[in-house]
């Protein structure tokens, strides 16, 4: 996997805030970090089993 310097970066931040604006781009750090946690707690938990109908 690729090292991402500081120069690139900044110009991945610049171009996010060109395409959303500044005031979309907190809402969009969230919701992308309770998507990460989410993911994560999903990954943690055990799988359910899937109901046999006998119920």
């Amino acid at each position: 996997m690729p090292n991402i310097g500081f120069g690139e970066l900044l110009i991945i931040l610049l171009v996010l805030l060109l395409l959303f604006g500044a005031r979309r781009l907190p809402e969009i750090g969230r919701s992308l970090g309770r998507s990460i946690q989410e993911f994560k707690r999903g990954m943690k938990e055990p799988p359910e089993d899937p109901p046999t109908g006998d119920e």
